[in-house]
C-alpha cells in the first residue's frame, strides 16, 4: 500500500508524542470516564518521558474526539512542538493503550491497521413492500419500490470512515429502465475510486432483481464483482455510521491483498528465488533501504527484528549499528525501535509496505523482505 497517509509526519522534525487509544463507547456504564482514565495513564507516560507541556495538551484536546463513532474503535494521536500533525480513527482498539516520546512518531500501529487498504464499492439491493392499508385515496395500494444504496471506501478504513453513502428508491415496474442509468452512475463512482471489487447484496434468492443490474454493468466491474446474499428486510438505507454492508464486505475481503501489493508480492517471489540474501531479513532491507533500492517492504506480523536501529536526519540514514552511520558521515545519529526506524525509511524513501495476510504462506527471515527498485541496468550485475 501507499504511505501517502502518513505524509503529514514527515514534515516537521520533531520529537514526536505519539498515543494508541482505545476510544470504544459501547462497552462501559461510562465511557467518557473509562476514556479519561486511559488517556492518564499514557499522558503521565508522555510527561515521564520527557514531553513538553503544549505537545501533551494538544493530544489532550482531542482525545476522545470521536465520540459519534459506533461500535469498538480506536484513535492514533501524533503531536509535535505544541500541535497536532495527524489523529486518525482506528477500525479496531489497540491491543493496549500506548504512548510514546521519540525522534520519530510510532506510526507502524496505524499503518498496519491501514492494510491491506484495497478500494471497493459496496452496493446493496432490495425489494421495498407497501405497508397495509396504505393504498391511495381510490383504494389502489402502492407497488414494490427497489431501495439501492451505494457507498465507496478503503478497506478497512472504511469501518472507521466511512465514505458518503447515496441511496435511490425506484419503483419496481421501471426498474429495468432505471438499472441502465444506475448502471452508469456506479460505474463512474467506480472508476473515480479506483474501486479494484465490487460488493453487491442482493435479498435471498432474488436474482431477477440484480441481474438487471448486472448484466447492465461495465465488464470490467461484472468481472470484479461478488455477489452476496441477505434476509429480505435487513436495512441498507439507514446511515448508521458503519460501511454499508460492513460484515459481508469484510468476508469477501478476508485474506486479500490489493492488486498492487499482490503484484509486489509475485515480483518478490521470483527476485528471491535468484537472490535470496538480498531478498529477505532486517539486514537486507535496511541495505536496500540504505541504496534507496527499496520498491517495496514486506512485512510477516509478528516480525522478528532487532529491538533497535540507529537514524540520523537524512531518508536513508538507516543502519544496524551507529558506526555504519558513522562511515557515511551521518551527523545526529540516534537509536530507534526498529519497526519505527523501517517505516519512517520506508515512507521518506517512496517505498510501498506490503502486509502479508496471516494465512500467507511466504516465510521471511525476520518476518520481512523487500522488493528491490533497479535504477539502472548495472544494477542487475551487482547482485
Amino acid at each position: 500500500m501507499k504511505l501517502s497517509f502518513l505524509h503529514p509526519l514527515t514534515k516537521e522534525p520533531g520529537p514526536w508524542a505519539s498515543a494508541y487509544l482505545d476510544t470504544s463507547r459501547d462497552i462501559d456504564d461510562d465511557p467518557d470516564k473509562a476514556i479519561s482514565l486511559r488517556w492518564r495513564h499514557q499522558r503521565d507516560a508522555l510527561r515521564a518521558q520527557g514531553a513538553d507541556p503544549a505537545t501533551v495538551s494538544a493530544l489532550e484536546a482531542v482525545v476522545g474526539a470521536d465520540r459519534d463513532l459506533p461500535g469498538p474503535h480506536g484513535q492514533a494521536l501524533f503531536a509535535t512542538r505544541g500541535h497536532i500533525a495527524l489523529a486518525e480513527e482506528l477500525p479496531e482498539p489497540p491491543v493496549r493503550d500506548t504512548a510514546r516520546f521519540g525522534g520519530l512518531p510510532d506510526a507502524m500501529p496505524l499503518a498496519l491497521q491501514h492494510a491491506p487498504d484495497i478500494a471497493y464499492l459496496a452496493v446493496a439491493l432490495t425489494r421495498v413492500h407497501p405497508l397495509p392499508d396504505t393504498g391511495d385515496e381510490n383504494g389502489q395500494s402502492p407497488a414494490d419500490q427497489v431501495l439501492i444504496a451505494y457507498e465507496a471506501g478503503r478497506w478497512p478504513m472504511s469501518r472507521a470512515t466511512p465514505g458518503p453513502r447515496t441511496t435511490h428508491l425506484v419503483p419496481l415496474e421501471d426498474w429495468q429502465h432505471a438499472a441502465r442509468r444506475l448502471a452508469g452512475e456506479l460505474a463512474d463512482v467506480a472508476d473515480r475510486h479506483h474501486a479494484e471489487t465490487l460488493v453487491l447484496r442482493r435479498d435471498t434468492g432474488d436474482t431477477w432483481l440484480s441481474g438487471v443490474l448486472v448484466n447492465r454493468l461495465p465488464i470490467h466491474l461484472q468481472n470484479s464483482l461478488t455477489v452476496v446474499e441477505d434476509d429480505q428486510g435487513t436495512e441498507i438505507g439507514a446511515d448508521d455510521g458503519r460501511a454499508l454492508i460492513e460484515q459481508h464486505v469484510a468476508d469477501v475481503l478476508h485474506g486479500r491483498l490489493s492488486k498492487a501489493d499482490q503484484r509486489h508480492l509475485d515480483v518478490f517471489h521470483t527476485q528471491r528465488a535468484r537472490h535470496r540474501a538480498r531478498s529477505e531479513g532486517a539486514g537486507a532491507v535496511v541495505t536496500a533501504l540504505q541504496r534507496g533500492q527499496a520498491q517495496a517492504v514486506l512485512l510477516s506480523p509478528p516480525t522478528a527484528l532487532p529491538e533497535r536501529l540507529w537514524t540520523a536526519t537524512q531518508p536513508s540514514q538507516i543502519g544496524l549499528a551507529a558506526a555504519e552511520l558513522e562511515a557515511f558521515g551521518a551527523s545526529d545519529i540516534r537509536e530507534e525501535p526498529a519497526d519505527t526506524a523501517l517505516l519512517h525509511a520506508a515512507l521518506r524513501t517512496g517505498a510501498d509496505l506490503v502486509v502479508l495476510p496471516p494465512d500467507d504462506d511466504t516465510p521471511l527471515a525476520d518476518g520481512v523482505g523487500v522488493v528491490l527498485r533497479y535504477q539502472d541496468v548495472a544494477d542487475l550485475t551487482v547482485l
